[in-house]
């Protein structure tokens, strides 16, 4: 029992020793130095290595016997599982920051702006190409592949040169036919309402034109709801494809047949509208793009054509008839100032001619009088050429725009909410197109 004793005690005394040699730091005391002095030795230290005082760590710390920085941060060791044991929480606290450095801070915390209010960055400059610029190349081999479309309808006074003028616009004979074969064409007057489609292709790319023709309008003695067969052309156009739109298997490219743009002929009486202009005008403004030009400008004078030009401006203000460009949908600045230079010109005064002359070694479409050749594409001579570039070479794709996102829009809204209506059939949801002309 005494010898396993001893074996088991012996050791006991040597530890004890070596552990009794190693005193702590905090024990040690130097002689001929206050404590205090020696704890404010120790702040500085500290905050020279960047660590936090103790007196910040702990209210009564100048109680507390002065440790090294050695012993301050404990050893973090992983926590077992379903152990509470957790790192100190001073050993995660950042430094002590001086009274103006906090100053500071603050009002840089309040002159700054809050995250979610920050503008976001303007754009971002790439170090490198990348190929965004090669979709405008993939839209237009893919608008070259299929083509588009471009429907524009004439309406006027019959023999004002509605034909002629879409013709001379195309530089095709795209309006009507000849009536008789072999002999000198003539286009004959326009008896009903007929549209005519035909492929244009400029340079590789294909433009399926429909122009719809009408007969002559205001022509009868009684001209009471003349208006009503263009307008149910329109909407019939309209109707076809909110059908088309609305099936559950519909196509994958449905096929417009929706009317972009009226031409609207007014006859060069040089005095003010007639009543029945500003009354069709007023109707066909609300569900399409309304153009008015004033047909055969050569039979007027300069100064009869500018009299006359204001005064129709002044009976579309007057009577509020709004024309294309429409004020309402100018967005951006470019195109409303553009737009403001071509709503003073509103309305053109045209000339039409399918014909070529010969002018100073040219071959120039005119028309030829006993005083000279009026020049069709001479800005001088007539504002042909501003019709031509509003309908085609700068405005088409917004006259497609606003026929779809604004007429059409408002036409589909007013059918489909017809179709809430009790009585209707619940297989289609849609009147027939009987009941739909009566409602327009």
């Amino acid at each position: 029992m005494a010898s396993g004793r001893r074996g088991a005690v012996g050791p006991t005394p040597r530890r004890r020793k070596l552990r009794g040699s190693r005193r702590p730091q905090h024990f040690t005391s130097t002689p001929g130095r206050p404590r205090r002095a020696r704890g404010k030795e120790e702040e500085e230290r500290r905050r020279s290595r960047g660590q936090q005082p103790p007196s910040a760590l702990h209210p009564r710390s100048h109680l507390a016997p002065v440790t090294s920085s050695r012993r301050q941060q404990p050893r973090l060791r992983p926590a077992r599982p379903g152990s509470s044991l957790e790192p100190e929480e001073r050993s995660m606290e950042p430094p002590a920051v001086p009274e103006e450095e906090e100053e500071e801070e603050e009002e840089e915390k309040e002159g700054a702006v809050p995250l979610s209010m920050a503008p976001g960055p303007v754009g971002c400059q790439l170090f490198g190409y990348v190929g965004i610029e090669a979709v405008l190349d993939q839209m237009k081999i893919k608008t070259m592949k299929t083509g588009f479309e471009f429907n524009i309808m004439v309406v006027g006074q019959s023999g004002l040169g509605k034909s002629t003028m879409v013709n001379t616009l195309f530089k095709s004979k795209v309006s009507r036919k000849s009536s008789q074969p072999g002999q000198e064409e003539r286009i004959p007057k326009t008896v009903q309402l007929q549209s005519i489609t035909h492929v244009i292709e400029e340079k590789g790319v294909k433009m399926k034109l429909t122009v719809t023709d009408t007969p002559g309008f205001g022509d009868q003695i009684n001209n009471e709801n003349c208006w009503d067969p263009i307008i149910k052309y329109i909407n019939e156009q309209y109707e076809r494809y909110l059908r088309e739109e609305i099936l559950i298997t519909r196509k994958r490219k449905i096929p417009d047949t929706r009317v972009h743009g009226c031409v609207y002929f007014v006859p060069p009486t040089g005095h003010w509208l007639r009543p029945l202009d500003l009354e069709f005008m007023r109707r066909l403004s609300r569900i399409v793009n309304v153009v008015p030009v004033i047909a055969k400008a050569d039979t007027l004078t300069l100064e009869e054509r500018a009299e006359f030009k204001q005064r129709i401006q002044e009976d579309l203000k007057t009577h509020t008839i709004s024309v294309y460009p429409q004020e309402d949908f100018d967005q951006d600045p470019e195109d409303r100032a553009l737009n403001d230079r071509i709503r003073e010109k509103i309305p053109f005064a045209v000339v039409g001619a399918d014909q070529e002359h010969q002018v100073n070694g040219k071959r120039v479409l005119g028309r030829k009088t006993k005083w000279g050749i009026i020049e069709v594409e001479n800005p001088a001579h007539c504002e042909f050429p501003l019709l031509r570039d509003l309908l085609i070479r700068s405005h088409l794709q917004d006259l497609k725009d606003i026929t779809h996102n604004v007429h059409y829009e408002s036409y589909r809204v007013r059918r489909l909410n017809e179709s809430n209506r009790p009585g209707l059939s619940p297989l289609n949801g849609l009147p027939g197109k009987g009941e739909a002309s009566s409602h327009l």
